[in-house]
């Protein structure tokens, strides 16, 4: 029997990819621009071009990306991640001309901080919303794929590297003290990015050491609802056996986690984690991506 794969996951991707490059370009444009702070790879790069020459900085990302795309054909994955990338570049560069029409050119503030800040967040969403709908903005990615497997570069020097060059650059142009402010614009950037990728998932791990494992699992699971899993353990220092509790919670169980477990054994030993996301029962659906 044939299978037919319902169409909306691409939508939604593509939707997410549209978004993403516009809220991209009106970060770069309502904050970044304005306040001569170059954003790392290909787009800060058309920034210096069109500092000295006055050429669109889309058309400069399009530019650039495209040799960078082909080159780097082989390293970006599969068709359906080549496809949405091609996209997410060709919109990115369509908005960030189209919408220098419709926005100030000056930008909203002269304040440095607060367009470091500002442009930062708006454009770590944009990212972000690419990368949900499984796609890259070329640039640093395609760059940061060509060095790790050409000359086995770490992704995350290689993002390093390209994204510091651009901004020293940028030093010598605008300012020392605007290229400072563009690396705080890189890193809170890159927070706001996993925030967007994570969103509202990040959950608590607990581990859990008692010697009333039965008794703290049972109050776990009748006060918070949460299933508890008994990991078996032996202690290296007595050599006896101790089992481990292992649970998920929210954040917002935390303390209350804490306060059960103290009033079951106050003795316990208890270490509480993060995770980026809990898939399943008494959180979100898994599902198939």
């Amino acid at each position: 029997m044939r299978t037919i794969h319902s169409p909306w996951p691409s939508i939604r991707d593509y939707a997410l990819i549209g978004a993403g490059a516009l809220v991209q370009a009106i970060g770069l444009r309502l904050f970044l621009v304005p306040a001569n702070l170059v954003s790392g790879g290909i787009s800060g790069i058309s920034q210096l071009i069109n500092h000295y020459t006055g050429w669109p900085i889309g058309l400069m990302v399009f530019l650039g990306n495209l040799p960078l795309f082909l080159l780097g054909w082989r390293f970006l994955g599969g068709r359906r991640f080549v496809t949405r990338t091609a996209v997410a570049i060709l919109l990115y560069s369509f908005f960030v001309d189209f919408s220098a029409r419709f926005l100030p050119p000056h930008g909203l503030t002269d304040d440095l901080v607060l367009n470091s800040l500002y442009g930062a967040v708006v454009s770590g969403i944009g990212y972000g919303l690419v990368y949900r709908g499984q796609g890259t903005s070329g640039g640093s990615d395609i760059l940061a794929r060509i060095l790790h497997h050409w000359r086995n570069v770490p992704m995350t020097q290689s993002y390093l590297l390209v994204d510091t060059a651009v901004i020293l650059s940028a030093g010598f142009v605008f300012g020392w003290k605007e290229a400072l402010y563009a690396l705080v614009t890189l890193y809170v950037s890159g927070l706001v990015v996993d925030s967007t990728l994570e969103g509202a998932g990040t959950v608590r791990t607990a581990l859990i050491i008692t010697d009333k494992a039965e008794e703290v699992a049972q109050q776990i699971m009748e006060r918070l609802d949460r299933g508890v899993t008994i990991l078996p353990a032996r202690g290296a220092y007595s050599g006896e056996a101790r089992p481990i509790l292992y649970c998920v919670v929210t954040r917002a169980e935390v303390q209350k986690l804490k306060t059960l477990v103290h009033e079951a054994d106050a003795r316990a030993f208890m270490v509480v984690g993060s995770a980026h996301e809990a898939l399943g029962e008494g959180f979100q659906p898994l599902k198939k991506v």
